[in-house]
């Protein structure tokens, strides 16, 4: 019997060790002694084929530890047999994992065995692989390593290029770390002492970058009231229950103090014409009590246009009160869950095997104006879209500040909530913008342009969390140009690092 090499053993203790960096532990500096480690393993690598199944065994790790709350979506609340739910989230991790083997193979490829080409390749691809894997096919960016600074010293480099910035600055410091541990056991002084100067640099410019203020106050504090539902994800779109969640909502908004109320994602869980005008009076009465405005999700329904088209389901935010009505429409949707890729294909078995409601939306525009509501511009974010930062990016322009609504039920009580809530902190510091999170269990939260969380009620349980945030104006420079940035500096030190390699290999 042939047994997995204790290289890949290891990695694979090591990637799901990562998960610990990440909310709701916050070990911001064993993401970079884990990655420390797995590029040390691949600098041991000797043909790509090895190096690639260490990089999978990390990503196995990783993923298999910080994302399998995908099970839960899929089992108990998608009412997926346990076997084929079980499949489909080994299936979901054993993917991502594929983008640390890419970077593994082609450090091996590039570069010779044990160059200080090989580690500078491994943290510019790792970077790199962490860039593809939150756009590619829809993109997942969960666990990007740049996360785990949220709060932490590097995060001054969020700002600057995005949390793929931050993910460079740490992987630099994990082939730095190598690099001097490998020159102090070849006694090479010089190189040991340039290492340990290098790492010193990355943090103090971190750090430094973190004092900059990049926007403004752009007015007086608005008062704000984001509402936690707290409706059982099992109870929410039955029917029978509908009743109950629209006295609970209408109670909850009546007993607001904030200029602007945020109900969660799907808070009226049906289409936008089946809600009674009477309701949408007390919503609307509600708002103007406080001379502002509400905002809700719920879903919309246009009818085929004609016999060639579908239906077209939209998972929206609507507002009311004394601002003209404005909606915006969900723009990136979840795949297999809001939206069937390859339908011709896949259709008949997502719907066959899977019971989550409206699996098969539409996306609204790329481009949808901020909401003026309650003296303030709004960008709006449903959900999941708040891990893509260049999207975001793009709306911060024209906003003072974010509002995501959210429905984390989904995943029960496992990591997903405050991985999630990390990530929101991240757009804001990314683009020095408040973030406002309404969630129907957890986690709703005030998160103020610095990335930091100011006030949050606590998880599963019914309530309205108060609060006074201000708007801000002026752009980072993240705003301005995305992750081009990050990504021109990456592949321009492995352009380096290749040159170099081959100019050795030519000696």
């Amino acid at each position: 019997m042939t047994y997995p090499p204790l290289s890949v053993i290891a990695a694979l203790l090591l990637g799901a060790a990562t998960v610990f960096g990440f909310a709701p532990f916050e070990w911001p500096a064993l993401p970079i002694l884990t990655l420390g480690a797995l590029f040390a393993l691949w600098q041991h690598a000797h043909s790509p084929r090895r190096a690639a199944w260490i990089g999978f065994a990390f990503g196995i790790g990783l993923f298999g530890a910080g994302v399998s709350w995908v099970y839960v979506a899929l089992s108990t609340f998608g009412d997926m047999p346990a076997v084929l739910a079980a499949i489909g989230t080994a299936g979901f991790c054993a993917y991502l994992a594929l983008f640390p083997a890419a970077a593994g193979a082609l450090c091996a490829r590039l570069a010779p065995q044990g160059s200080p080409a090989r580690l500078a390749l491994a943290a510019t691809l790792w970077t790199l692989a962490e860039w593809l894997r939150g756009w590619l096919l829809s993109g997942f960016g969960w666990l990007a390593a740049g996360y785990a600074q949220t709060g932490h010293a590097l995060e001054g480099f969020a700002p600057l290029g995005g949390v793929f910035l931050v993910t460079l600055a740490m992987a630099a410091i994990a082939a730095l770390l190598v690099l001097a541990l490998q020159s102090l056991e070849r006694r090479a002084w010089f190189d040991a002492v340039f290492a340990v100067a290098a790492i010193a640099v990355v943090f103090v410019a971190g750090v430094a970058s973190s004092t900059l203020e990049w926007s403004r106050a752009a007015g007086e504090p608005v008062a704000v009231s984001l509402v936690q539902g707290n409706i059982e994800q099992a109870q929410k779109f039955d029917p029978a229950y509908r009743d109950k969640t629209l006295l609970t909502y209408a109670e909850l908004a009546r007993a607001a103090k904030g200029r602007l109320i945020v109900l969660p994602e799907s808070a009226l869980p049906m289409f936008a014409d089946e809600v009674t005008a009477e309701y949408v009076t007390i919503l609307r009465e509600a708002a103007l009590r406080n001379g502002g405005d509400l905002m809700l999700g719920l879903f919309f329904f246009e009818p085929r246009a004609g016999p060639d088209e579908d239906d077209r389901y939209f998972n929206s935010v609507v507002s009311v009160g004394s601002a003209t009505a404005q909606r915006y429409s969900k723009h990136h949707l979840v795949p297999f869950g809001e939206t069937i890729p390859g339908k011709a294909v896949f259709g008949w078995f997502i719907r066959r095997v899977l019971a989550i409601p409206l699996a098969d939306q539409t996306p609204g525009p790329d481009y949808q104006e901020p909401f003026a509501v309650a003296g303030e511009r709004v960008a709006v974010n449903i959900c999941y879209e708040d891990a893509f930062g260049g999207e975001l990016a793009r709306r911060a322009v024209e906003a003072t500040m974010f509002v995501n609504v959210t429905n984390d039920a989904w995943y029960g009580r496992s990591l997903a909530a405050e991985q999630h809530e990390q990530i929101a902190m991240m757009r804001a510091l990314e683009t020095s913008r408040p973030m406002l999170r309404a969630t129907n269990t957890g986690i709703t939260s005030i998160i103020d342009h610095r990335g930091r969380e100011i006030a949050r009620l606590p998880w599963f349980t019914r309530g309205i969390l108060e609060g006074r945030i201000a708007g801000r104006s002026g752009a980072t420079p993240y705003v301005r140009f995305g992750d081009a940035l990050v990504v021109a500096i990456a592949l321009a030190i492995a352009a380096v690092a290749v040159f170099l390699a081959r100019l050795r290999r030519g000696a």
